[in-house]
């Protein structure tokens, strides 16, 4: 008598670290050429750990972690998890328009200006939730 042994199936988990993954690559600018090139596998096999498809083993966790310079817990807690309503840091880093912002923002050498921008984007918002909390 034989056993077969069948599959192991990707879970939830497995999702939550993918797109943690994608989050991170992304906020640094990266392409999924780019991290796969640093792994040694092709940006295909990055797209299926990123989608959940293909779960990430250990070692190979590690050095996503490395490559992105981040702790490898990174891909585990979710210290953003957001009981008050408000959007979480996860779920904001997956916004590309957030991304762009975040990018853009990163490029501002001079310290002045960068408290500036900062200034506008926490005004703009402020003026955001004004308006919002105006009666119709």
């Amino acid at each position: 008598m034989t056993l077969t042994h069948a599959p192991k199936l990707t879970t939830d988990g497995d999702r939550s670290i993918g797109s943690r993954i994608a989050a991170h690559r992304t906020a640094q600018g990266l392409s999924q050429t780019a991290l796969g090139q640093a792994l040694g596998v092709t940006f295909q096999q990055v797209q299926k750990y990123e989608k959940g498809r293909n779960r990430v083993g250990a070692a190979r966790l590690q050095a996503i972690a490395d490559f992105l310079d981040v702790p490898v817990s990174t891909f585990f807690d979710d210290p953003t998890e957001s009981t008050d309503g408000k959007e979480t840091i996860q779920h904001l880093l997956q916004d590309p328009e957030v991304m762009e912002l975040v990018r853009t923002f990163g490029t501002i050498s001079d310290q002045a200006t960068r408290r500036s921008v900062l200034s506008i984007v926490k005004a703009a918002a402020s003026l955001q939730v004004r308006v919002a909390a105006i009666p119709n």
